[in-house]
């Protein structure tokens, strides 16, 4: 469009060859390249609900979420970031590595269910109680939180019976059958200099702005 705001179609064009040429799209950041930006024309500072075109960024963010070749996980600085599927295999080495940094900082209610997903392969998180004799009082929401954070699972959201969201958490090695990723066989050091190297051309493209890594903070780095 000659305004440079584009329509939706448009929107997602730009958004695929962004996405082929990081690596990396995050959906909103108030520097970084976004789904968002790219709708927008320009990183947007504030939220996007309430924005003018807030609704057309909300079919955008559906149809990037129902795209089976885009990967959404919880990646740069913790927000929504969309991944290429040549970069599937250095998430997949990641999740599956267990590392100091994403297990020595997890809550007993989130090694409980970190346990849990181990065994059934799947869960959807309002389907489960952590047991008080673990944590009393414990959300199932906050652990798996935690699980997403560390990259320990993969996990999308769904709508319940009740029309309210639920979190769905999976293994590794069972969204990857579903997605029919093949399994890496990158070594975890392998998979983080990638996808470092996917979030340091991420920063390339902005003005300003910091990409960190969910294993980057100083206590973290030290772990490895």
């Amino acid at each position: 469009m000659s305004s440079g705001v584009p329509d939706l179609e448009q929107a997602l064009a730009q958004a695929r060859v962004a996405l082929e040429r990081i690596g990396l799209l995050l959906f909103s950041d108030p520097a970084l390249p976004s789904l968002v930006g790219i709708i927008v024309g320009e990183p947007l500072r504030r939220s996007w609900w309430g924005h003018p075109r807030g609704g057309l960024i909300y079919q955008a963010m559906n149809r990037v979420d129902d795209d089976p070749t885009v990967l959404s996980i919880k990646l740069v600085a913790g927000k929504v970031t969309y991944v290429h599927r040549r970069l599937w295999n250095a998430v997949y080495a990641i999740g599956i590595s267990r590392d100091a940094w994403q297990l020595d900082d997890l809550s007993p209610a989130a090694h409980w269910l970190l346990t849990r997903v181990d065994a059934d392969g799947e869960v959807r998180a309002d389907h489960v109680f952590v047991p008080a004799e673990v944590v009393p009082h414990t959300r199932v929401t906050d652990a798996a939180r935690e699980l997403e954070r560390y990259l320990l699972v993969h996990a999308t959201e769904v709508h319940t019976e009740s029309g309210a969201h639920a979190k769905v958490l999976q293994t590794w090695p069972h969204w990857a059958a579903a997605a029919r990723a093949a399994p890496s066989q990158m070594t975890a050091e392998e998979a983080r200099t990638e996808l470092e190297g996917a979030a340091g051309r991420l920063v390339a493209e902005a003005v300003y702005g910091l990409a960190l890594l969910p294993w980057q903070s100083p206590s973290r780095r030290r772990r490895r």
